[in-house]
């Protein structure tokens, strides 16, 4: 199985890179932004860099959406895991498209409120984690898992 981990840099990294006891024995690649916690960070792994600011930046949605076509026409993942946030949606929506199957873990924390990235990727998603019990208010069909720090 291939995976690729896309999420922006600082926390929403920091929480896929948490995840590690999962996809640490899988061929994997990254898609993040080329920043130093990530250049750091991802220094042994696969990746790829993104455009960014991505948070409501069409021109850099539009940038990454042709780059998650180029990167996933090539890398082929099985599976396509994140916590957020812009870059998330090309990748799924274009992921989708190629038969990946999607797996999103909602931030943190955000517990009274869903993240404009969950609200996006949460109607084609096979499996969306939460790690509050609260945010099941705003994804019903949502899995808790508790939280992962």
């Amino acid at each position: 199985m291939k995976i690729c981990l896309v999420g922006s840099s600082g926390g929403h990294l920091t929480h896929l890179y948490l995840l590690k006891e999962f996809w640490g024995d899988y061929d994997r690649f990254w898609v993040t932004f080329d920043k130093e916690d990530s250049r750091s960070l991802l220094q042994n792994e696969k990746k790829y860099w993104c455009h960014y600011p991505a948070n409501r930046n069409i021109k850099n949605l539009i940038k990454n959406t042709f780059l998650a076509i180029k990167i996933l026409m090539k890398e082929k993942p099985d599976l396509i895991i994140s916590t957020g946030a812009a870059p998330a949606i090309p990748f799924f929506y274009i992921g989708k498209l190629f038969g990946a199957k999607l797996v999103y873990l909602e931030v943190y924390d955000r517990i009274d409120l869903p993240t404009l990235t969950g609200k996006i990727v949460y109607p084609i998603t096979d499996l969306f984690l939460l790690q509050w019990e609260e945010q099941l208010k705003f994804y019903p069909k949502g899995k808790n898992i508790g939280g992962i720090l």
